[in-house]
């Protein structure tokens, strides 16, 4: 497994990257839910990292390879991916382990909170694997393709609380 380090999302440099890796809308609500538009451009990236409170990160190899994202706002995490080309690799719980690291080291948080699709298994199971703990679910909330999406809530308490 490639060992990774978070830097501060930069919208115009690592923009272009990332809309790269969401290449239809059904990837850009997977990723983000309804909160952008289809097609993601650089216009609604950089106002996305400049919202109030929301810390977003570029998850990069020591070489400078950048091969994910992830972002925090209140205590909610989210918009998480990794590049199409490293997925299955274990990168994702790396990724999030740095990011819930961050998030109750620096940003000092009592928990973590997330909601993701219900038929996203893989990402369930990490989260679970991670120590998130399963509680509403919300059925129906997103319609793509003519396929209705219902999400489920997750929540990771501060170690120690």
């Amino acid at each position: 497994m490639e060992p990774l380090a978070l830097r501060s999302f930069d919208a115009p440099a690592d923009g272009p990257l990332l809309r790269g890796w969401i290449s239809t809308r059904a990837e850009l609500v997977t990723w983000a839910g309804p909160a952008f538009t289809w097609p993601l451009d650089d216009a609604q990236l950089t106002a996305y990292a400049a919202e109030p409170g929301r810390h977003t990160w570029t998850a990069h190899t020591p070489g400078g390879r950048a091969l994910g994202h992830v972002s925090v706002r209140g205590t909610r995490l989210g918009r998480v991916l990794i590049a199409p080309e490293a997925r299955g690799r274990g990168l994702g719980e790396t990724l999030l382990t740095l990011a819930i690291g961050r998030a109750f080291g620096e940003l000092d948080l009592p928990e973590l909170d997330l909601g993701v699709y219900t038929h996203n298994t893989r990402a369930v199971r990490l989260y679970e694997k991670l120590g998130f703990r399963s509680g509403q679910v919300l059925p129906d909330v997103e319609e793509v393709d003519g396929v209705r999406w219902s999400a489920l809530q997750m929540r990771l308490p501060r170690p120690g609380r």
